[in-house]
C-alpha cells in the first residue's frame, strides 16, 4: 500500500511526499548497462523523503558488499515529481531496472508492458516468494503474472496532535464519527491558533473510503462508482471549510513543503497512510498520534491494507540481478531493521522478526493490530487511476484555492477522469 505521498493526497498508498531532488541521474540505455570495472550496474528508483533516501542507501550498501558483482546507481523524487519522470522514461523504453511501486499503477504499466514479470526468476531460484506475511505474496499478482514484490503493508489513518484534541474534549477512537470529527476541527479551529486539519479534498484514498462507508467506491472495474452530485457535496464541504480557516489555508501548505502543514504546526491533523507517522515525528517536536478513519455509522470504516512494491522493468537487461535485488531486499533480516516501517509494516517474516518496534513504530504496529479486523479487500485500481489521481489532487486545489467553482471542477474531473480511464 502505500507510500510517502504529499500532505494534500497523493500519498500512497500511501505514500507518503515532499523532499529534496535527485541523488543521482539515470543512466541511458534500456535499463541498464556496465559499471565500472565491468561490474553490472542497475538502476534504483523510488519515491520519499530524505530520511527514506538516507535508510535506503543504508541497504545498497549492505547489497553491494554482499554483491559486489553488482553496483546499484540510485535516483529519488517526491511522489508527483517520481511518476512525472518515471512516465517519460518509460514511455522512451528506458525505465529504471528496479523501482518502488504500487498496487494502484499495476494494471496500468501491464497494459503498456513495462512491467517484467518476475516468476521466471522465482522458478530459477533468484527470488524467493516464501515468508510473506498476511497474504502479501499475492499483492503483486495480475493475471497469473508477478509483477512486483511487497516491501511492507499499510493502511490509512488521521494523524494527530493529541493535545490539541484533548483542549476541545475529543478523544478520537475506534468507531468515532464523521459527526465528531467535524465537530472537533470546527472547535480547534476557533481557538485562531491553527486549523483543525491541514485539508483533505484532494486525498482520492480518504474519499474513496468515504465512498465505500456508503456502499460505494471510487474506482470499479469499469471507471468511476460515484456520481458528480457525489463530489460536488465533497469538494463543496472543502471549499466552505477552507474559506472558513476550519482546514489550513492550501498557500500556506504548499509554502511548508517538503514539511507536511501538520509537522509545521499549521493544523492539528491529517489523514494519511499509517507509516508516514514516521516521516512526521521526524519534523516536529509535537508527540503525534494515530487515529482510526471517522465512520458514517459508527462501525465502518472502508479500510483495506494497501502495499509498496518493488518492480523490474520488462526493458532491463539484467533480469537475474533485478530478482537478486529485490529479493535481498524483502527478505533480508539486517534490511528490515534498517528499514523498520517507513514503507508500511514489514513484509516477510524474516524482517517482521528481525525488527523491534519501539517508539513510532510500535505505535504503527499497535494502530494495525486494532484496526486488523475490520479492514477490507483493497478497490480495484484501473489502468489510467494514476491520471485520475492526479487530476483529482490539482482540481481539488484549484477549487479550495478558489480559481474554480466547486460546478466547473466537478465537470472538469469527470471529463479527465473519464479520458484517463477510457470510459
Amino acid at each position: 500500500m502505500r507510500s510517502w505521498r504529499s500532505a494534500q493526497g497523493l500519498r500512497a498508498t500511501g505514500v507518503s511526499v515532499a523532499v529534496l531532488g535527485l541523488l543521482a541521474s539515470g543512466c541511458g540505455g534500456d535499463g541498464g548497462g556496465a559499471g565500472a570495472g565491468g561490474k553490472v550496474e542497475i538502476r534504483y528508483s523510488w519515491w520519499g523523503g530524505q530520511e527514506r533516501a538516507e535508510m535506503i542507501n543504508k541497504t545498497i550498501a549492505l547489497f553491494e558488499k554482499k554483491h559486489p558483482d553488482i553496483d546499484v546507481k540510485t535516483d529519488f523524487q517526491d511522489y508527483e515529481a517520481f511518476w512525472k519522470k518515471f512516465n517519460t522514461q518509460a514511455s522512451a523504453g528506458n525505465a529504471p531496472d528496479v523501482f518502488q511501486n504500487s498496487v494502484a499503477f499495476l494494471r496500468k504499466y501491464d497494459d503498456k508492458r513495462v512491467l517484467l514479470d518476475l516468476n521466471a526468476q522465482v522458478k530459477a531460484g533468484n527470488l524467493s516468494m516464501d515468508n510473506f506475511r498476511a497474504g502479501l505474496e499475492k499483492a503483486g499478482d495480475v493475471k497469473g503474472k508477478l509483477l512486483g514484490v511487497p516491501v511492507g503493508g499499510n493502511t490509512f489513518a488521521l494523524v494527530y496532535n493529541p493535545a490539541e484534541y484533548k483542549k476541545v474534549g475529543v478523544t478520537p477512537a475506534e468507531g468515532w464519527t464523521w459527526d465528531e470529527y467535524d465537530a472537533a476541527i470546527q472547535k480547534i479551529s476557533e481557538g485562531g491558533k491553527l486549523a483543525g486539519d491541514s485539508g483533505h479534498g484532494g486525498i482520492m484514498y480518504l474519499y474513496d473510503l468515504v465512498l465505500r462507508q456508503n456502499g460505494k467506491a471510487f474506482f470499479t472495474e469499469d471507471g468511476l462508482g460515484f456520481t458528480e452530485a457525489d463530489l460536488k457535496d465533497w469538494w463543496t464541504k472543502s471549499h466552505d471549510r477552507t474559506k472558513a480557516g476550519v482546514l489550513t489555508d492550501p498557500k500556506k501548505a504548499e509554502q511548508a513543503k517538503p514539511t507536511s502543514a501538520l509537522s509545521k504546526d499549521l493544523s492539528a491533523g491529517e489523514f494519511t497512510w499509517d507509516n508516514f507517522l514516521v516521516r512526521y515525528t521526524s519534523e516536529t517536536k509535537v508527540p503525534l498520534g494515530l487515529a482510526p478513519i471517522p465512520t458514517t455509522d459508527g462501525k465502518r470504516t472502508g479500510q483495506y491494507i494497501s502495499s509498496l512494491i518493488l518492480s523490474g522493468s520488462a526493458r532491463t537487461k539484467h533480469p537475474e540481478e533485478v530478482a537478486q535485488f529485490i529479493d535481498f531486499m524483502v527478505h533480508d533480516p539486517e534490511v528490515g531493521k534498517i528499514m523498520g516501517y517507513d514503507r508500511g509494516v514489514l513484509a516477510t517474516t524474516e524482517q517482521f522478526e528481525a525488527y523491534e518496534p519501539v517508539g513510532v513504530s510500535a505505535q504503527i504496529a499497535e494502530y494495525e493490530k486494532k484496526v486488523a479486523d475490520n479492514v477490507e479487500p483493497i478497490t480495484p485500481h484501473p489502468a489510467g487511476a494514476d491520471i485520475a489521481e492526479a487530476a483529482f489532487l490539482r482540481i481539488a486545489t484549484d477549487v479550495v484555492l478558489g480559481t474554480t467553482s466547486v460546478d466547473d471542477g466537478v465537470k472538469q474531473f469527470f471529463s479527465e477522469a473519464k479520458t484517463a480511464l477510457g470510459s
